[in-house]
């Protein structure tokens, strides 16, 4: 009698062991069919290029426009030696920088403040020295006295009035003696008068 109270005792012991074992068995079970999403990877960040890297960059868009760039004809590398070079003190305080590529005979560089145009010569019937920047539409005009820098497509002057110690001697020299203007008529140049020709006496008159 005693042996058989001592087993219920232990089965009932048992059961709520076997219950709880169970159901931890089935959760786990439950648990391994259940899709965990995957962990989404590691962003990298990105690294920044570094200075190196952008220089070369540079230089190879450089040489990239420089390959494509043409070569001059005797007339524009003509006009080209004829360029003053240098930084130009313009009006109202500008300045304009005019510098020759060593790399691309005939090719100059002309910048200021705000601005830079990359130039050739340009064949003009005035016979002017003439330097364009056609995709910006920029033009720079050299004369004797004075150059200037315009912008063609809106008709406007970016820099007027430049001038290298030259063009400030040639100037110097027009204001102390100005050359004839276009408007006023030339001179008449005065013809000095023949002399009288005088007639020899006839023979009518001799005997009178």
């Amino acid at each position: 009698m005693k042996n058989l109270q001592y087993l219920i005792k232990m089965h009932a012991w048992r059961t709520p062991l076997a219950a709880l074992g169970w159901w931890l068995a089935a959760s786990v079970a439950l648990a391994a069919q259940v899709d965990v999403p995957p962990k989404s990877p590691k962003q990298v960040k990105p690294t920044s290029p570094s200075r190196v890297e952008l220089k070369s960059k540079a230089n190879q868009m450089a040489a990239g426009v420089r390959a494509a760039e043409t070569a001059l004809s005797p007339a524009e590398l003509a006009i080209a030696q004829r360029v003053e070079v240098g930084r130009m003190p313009c009006e109202l305080g500008a300045f304009v920088t005019v510098e020759a590529d060593a790399s691309m005979p005939g090719y100059f560089d002309v910048a200021g403040k705000k601005f830079k145009f990359r130039m050739v010569p340009v064949v003009s019937s005035t016979g002017a020295i003439r330097l364009e920047d056609a995709a910006a539409g920029a033009v720079w005009l050299q004369l004797s006295n004075k150059s200037m820098l315009m912008n063609h497509k809106t008709g406007s002057r970016i820099a007027d009035a430049c001038m290298t110690p030259m063009q400030v001697a040639v100037a110097d020299a027009m204001l102390k003696s100005p050359p004839p203007s276009l408007l006023e008529p030339l001179p008449v140049a005065q013809i000095p008068a023949s002399p009288v020709m005088l007639t020899p006496p006839t023979l009518e008159s001799a005997v009178r």
